[in-house]
């Protein structure tokens, strides 16, 4: 069930935090705020999008792919605050993947009119949604890139170093605890090797980086997690 969202809300937003009152207002006026419990789809892949710009307003969401040999593969966990669904405003209008809950999340809509109508307002605005896409398209390419070329350790200590970036860590007995729980299946399809082989590695990493049950992961020291990728 969708709810109405305050102008308050709406400069929590990274994207809206320097819009005036009167801009945030007329925005609000033609967005939605859509709660999703864990575990429930958002969209699936495929899907005709309505057409607007999706904020992860929060929670995280699981954005993966299928495969026709049914392999899945994780393209993104998306914290809060990041925008997804692009092609709603800038592609055909169908989901490029399906994107599920990992938690209690809350998505924010905004009609694309509205959107323009704020640019036209604010050309800042402009700049800034292109500056997010952007950055997005270089960590797609960097991705790919180490796909295609990096040794399985090294794709797994980037995913890591990513991780802590984007979630932030936790001081704990022992080093830092990642905020996210992450278990080996969802690190296995988001840097494309297997289950198995994930669990291996993480013994190589041991003692820098520990794994207990349930995703839980630990990192002793961060500058040590990146000099094991040159062993």
């Amino acid at each position: 069930m969708t709810q109405s969202i305050s102008v308050v809300q709406l400069q929590a937003v990274a994207l809206f935090a320097d819009l005036s009152p009167t801009l945030l207002a007329q925005l609000a006026q033609h967005s939605r705020l859509t709660p999703y419990a864990s575990n429930e789809v958002v969209f699936c892949e495929g899907d005709d999008l309505p057409t607007c710009l999706h904020v992860l307003l929060s929670g995280r969401l699981h954005i993966g792919k299928i495969a026709a040999s049914g392999k899945e593969t994780i393209l993104r966990i998306l914290p809060a605050g990041e925008i997804f669904a692009a092609p709603a405003l800038f592609g055909d209008g169908k989901a490029p993947a399906t994107a599920t809950a990992i938690e209690s999340a809350a998505v924010l809509t905004i009609e694309k009119p509205a959107l323009l109508e704020g640019i036209s307002q604010s050309p800042e605005l402009a700049l800034h949604l292109l500056g997010v896409l952007n950055q997005r398209l270089q960590q797609l390419h960097n991705r790919v890139h180490g796909l295609v070329s990096e040794r399985a350790l090294v794709r797994l200590v980037n995913y890591l170093e990513y991780m802590v970036n984007q979630v932030g860590c936790e001081p704990v007995a022992g080093g830092e605890q990642l905020k996210a729980r992450l278990t080996y299946y969802q690190i296995a399809r988001s840097i494309g090797i297997t289950y198995e082989e994930c669990v291996r590695l993480f013994k190589q990493l041991s003692p820098v980086v520990t794994y207990r049950r349930g995703g839980i992961i630990t990192i002793g020291d961060r500058q040590q997690l990146s000099t094991l990728k040159h062993l």
